[in-house]
C-alpha cells in the first residue's frame, strides 16, 4: 500500500528559536520531536503559519526549488497579520536551502518531488495572552519526499457549492494558518458524506472565493476567470504561476468577482472546464458542480484540455524539461 502523501519525513529539520530579542543560530536537529511548554502561546492561541513549497530532481541531477522568494514573502505576511515576531527572510531562505541540499539524494524524479514545511509558531508560556501576542517563537523546516499526486489516477472532482459558510474569517483569509484549514472541515466532512463532494467551494452570499484548502480556476474557452485578490481568501503561489502561465500562452485572464448564477451558465457551456489550483496537485481538474441538492458537470463532466495543458506547462518548468523563462527555479546542489 503507497504510503498518503506527506507522512514520511527526513530524519533532521533546520530549526532556530527567537528570544524576544535575537534568533538562536540554526541547528539540525531531530525531525520527530520537537519540545514546548504546554502553556505554549500556539497550543491554546494557534499562533501559527507555515508554507508549503517544493523542490525538484532534473535530469542533470540538480535539485531545485520552486518560487521559495513568493513563499518565504507570504510567510513574511502571514507573520506579521497574526502578530509573531517577524521573520529574517534570508535565514528563513538558507534554512530551507540548506535542508533540501541535506537530502538532495532522497529528492523523488519526477513526478515525485521533495515538499517543503516551513513553519513558524508562538511559543512563549502565556495561557493569560489572549489578547496579546506571543513575544517568543520558533521556526523550522520539515521536508518530506512525495509522490505524484495523481498516483491513484487522475479524476474529476466534484464540489459542493456553499452560500451560507465561509472557510475562515474574512479578514482572515490571505493568512496561511492552521486555524483556517481547521475551521473549513466539518463542511468538508459533511459534504463527504451527504452529496460525496470531493470538496467545498466555499460562495458567501453567491461570492465564488476557494475550497478548503485550493483557489478555484474556471476556464472558458480561451478565457480564465477567477476571484480578484483581497483579503478573504489565500493569494496561492501556483494560483499566480497558473495565470502567468496563462497570460503566456495567449489566453485572456480575468480577476474579477464571480457569481454562483454565472459560474452554473458558464459551466453547462460545451467545452467549459474548472479546477483547484494549489502546491501538492498544481492544477486539479473539477468535472461536477452540487448546488441546492442538483448536479451541474462542468463542460462534459470530465477531464478538460486546456487544465492538462497548463499542468504539463508547469511541471515542465518544475522538473527542468522547458526553459524557466521567469527565474523561478533555485538550484540547491
Amino acid at each position: 500500500m503507497a504510503t498518503a502523501f506527506g507522512t514520511v519525513f527526513m530524519p533532521e529539520m533546520a530549526i532556530t528559536w527567537f528570544d524576544g530579542k535575537n534568533w538562536s543560530p540554526v541547528e539540525m536537529v531531530p525531525s520527530d520531536r520537537l519540545t514546548l511548554h504546554p502553556g505554549a502561546h500556539v497550543l491554546h492561541y494557534s499562533s501559527t503559519c507555515f508554507e508549503g513549497l517544493k523542490a525538484f530532481r532534473h535530469a542533470d541531477g540538480s535539485v531545485n526549488i520552486f518560487r521559495m522568494d513568493k513563499n518565504l514573502e507570504r510567510m513574511a505576511q502571514s507573520s506579521r497579520l497574526l502578530t509573531l515576531p517577524e521573520l529574517d527572510l534570508k535565514i528563513a531562505a538558507d534554512m530551507i536551502k540548506q535542508t533540501a541540499a541535506r537530502f538532495a539524494d532522497e529528492v523523488p524524479a519526477p513526478p515525485g518531488s521533495l515538499y517543503i514545511r516551513p513553519t513558524h509558531i508562538g511559543t512563549e508560556a502565556a495561557v493569560g495572552k489572549a489578547a496579546a501576542p506571543s513575544e517568543t517563537s520558533c521556526f523550522y523546516v520539515l521536508v518530506s519526499p512525495v509522490g505524484d499526486y495523481f498516483a491513484g489516477g487522475d479524476q474529476a472532482l466534484r464540489l459542493l457549492l456553499e452560500e451560507n459558510g465561509m472557510r475562515c474569517a474574512p479578514h482572515m483569509g490571505m493568512i496561511k494558518s492552521g486555524g483556517n484549514y481547521a475551521s473549513a472541515l466539518q463542511p468538508i466532512m459533511k459534504a463527504k458524506q451527504e452529496v460525496q463532494a470531493d470538496q467545498v467551494l466555499f460562495c458567501p452570499n453567491g461570492d465564488v472565493q476557494e475550497t478548503g484548502a485550493a483557489n478555484f480556476l474556471l476556464i472558458d474557452g480561451n478565457e480564465i476567470i477567477t476571484k480578484a485578490l483581497d483579503e478573504s481568501f489565500l493569494h496561492g503561489v501556483t494560483r499566480d504561476t497558473i495565470l502567468t502561465l496563462a497570460k503566456d500562452l495567449g489566453m485572456q485572464v480575468s480577476e474579477r468577482q464571480l457569481t454562483v448564477t454565472e459560474l452554473l451558465e458558464r459551466a453547462a457551456k460545451p467545452g467549459c472546464e474548472a479546477a483547484l489550483s494549489g502546491t501538492a496537485a498544481v492544477l486539479t481538474p473539477v468535472g461536477t458542480l452540487i448546488h441546492n441538492g442538483k448536479e451541474y458537470p462542468v463542460g462534459n463532466g470530465g477531464i478538460g484540455q486546456t487544465v492538462v495543458k497548463l499542468r504539463q506547462t508547469l511541471n515542465a518548468i518544475q522538473w527542468g524539461e522547458a526553459e524557466d523563462k521567469h527565474g523561478w527555479l533555485e538550484r540547491v546542489n
